[in-house]
């Protein structure tokens, strides 16, 4: 995956199913959900022991969410993950992110075979930010332009 395709991902989705978000706020799943979610992408929970999280109501897994869904990110153990893209394949998501340290190689291949795109091992919430947030080319030229007034 090259930098042009992940920084097109990250402006084309608008979506986001996060397999995995913790209600907790100390917890990595949290802290990049509610980035995402302050970077105005649509956050969908997927836990099926919460109820709602960061004001969004939350499913059990990904066929149970009543919308198209452009990411699925994953933010389970790598032996998790097969089950994920097989239901990331069957609901028509876009793209499977697997958070820094989400390694699956056999499932990334089966995602990418069904059309999918595949971002492994990478923080969707860095990503952001090294693509389109402060630390862009974009973001540097914007401070500069600020602390020129």
């Amino acid at each position: 995956m090259s930098e042009a395709d992940i920084k097109s991902i990250l402006e084309e989705s608008k979506t986001v199913a996060v397999v995995g978000l913790s209600p907790r706020e100390e917890r990595d799943s949290h802290r990049v959900a509610k980035y995402l979610q302050s970077r105005g992408y649509r956050i969908i929970p997927v836990n099926p022991n919460a109820d709602e999280i960061l004001g969004e109501r939350s499913y059990p897994d990904l066929a149970s969410i009543p919308e198209p869904i452009d990411v699925v990110d994953v933010f389970r153990r790598s032996e998790a993950v097969p089950e994920i893209v097989k239901e990331a394949i069957k609901v028509g998501a876009r793209t499977v992110w697997m958070q820094e340290g989400v390694i699956h190689k056999e499932a990334a291949a089966r995602a990418r075979e069904a059309g999918l795109q595949v971002v492994m091992d990478r923080c969707m919430m860095v990503e952001h930010w090294r693509h389109l947030g402060r630390g862009s080319a974009e973001g540097r030229r914007a401070r500069k332009r600020e602390k020129m007034k």
